[in-house]
């Protein structure tokens, strides 16, 4: 039998909660599932500060480990249930990420690296690509001056349609003795 869900916590969001409100959680599976990982949390934090209290009060009470022992199957029901739930659920989280949580990294730091890895690289990429460019117009120019027969067929792509271009599966020597390969 299933302990009933835990409501879900009142108060502020913690600072580094991705949500910046107490706004409604998705609706659906997602929204159950966040709600239920709430409820998680919310039943570790009721185990940690039983176990604190537990341990401060005097051991030769009569029933002093009564309440931890509730404590840990509210836990276990919460990841019981945490665990039927996920048997519906596609989304995947990326390992990287779980193991970021494991050692206590806030996983909103990877996601940040990753976005400026990818600016870099793709400024990086964009370099390149401005640096392809450049040097295929001095190409053509060149191409333009030393073969004028070839003028109309070199220059960039975007002003010529496809069908305008020589057919590169015939050897260069046919395409600069001025044939056509159409």
């Amino acid at each position: 039998m299933m302990p009933p869900r835990a409501p879900a916590p009142s108060g502020p969001p913690a600072p580094d909660s991705p949500r910046a409100s107490q706004s409604p959680p998705p609706v659906g599976i997602q929204g159950d599932l966040e709600l239920e990982l709430m409820g998680l949390a919310n039943a570790l934090y009721n185990l940690g500060t039983t176990v604190v209290n537990d341990s401060t009060k005097e051991k030769d009470k009569p029933g002093g480990g009564k309440q931890v022992g509730l404590r840990v199957n509210e836990v276990i029901g919460h990841l019981a249930t945490i665990d039927n739930m996920s048997q519906h659920i596609q989304t995947m989280v990326p390992m990287q990420i779980l193991t970021d949580i494991d050692n206590g990294r806030n996983p909103m730091h990877l996601t940040k690296d990753r976005l400026e890895r990818a600016a870099t690289e793709n400024q990086f990429m964009n370099g390149k690509i401005t640096a392809i460019e450049s040097y295929r117009t001095l190409l053509d120019e060149a191409l333009a001056q030393t073969f004028p027969e070839l003028a109309d067929h070199v220059g960039s792509s975007t002003t010529h349609p496809p069908s305008s271009l020589p057919d590169a599966s015939h050897p260069p020597e046919t395409l600069l003795n001025g044939a056509h390969s159409h």
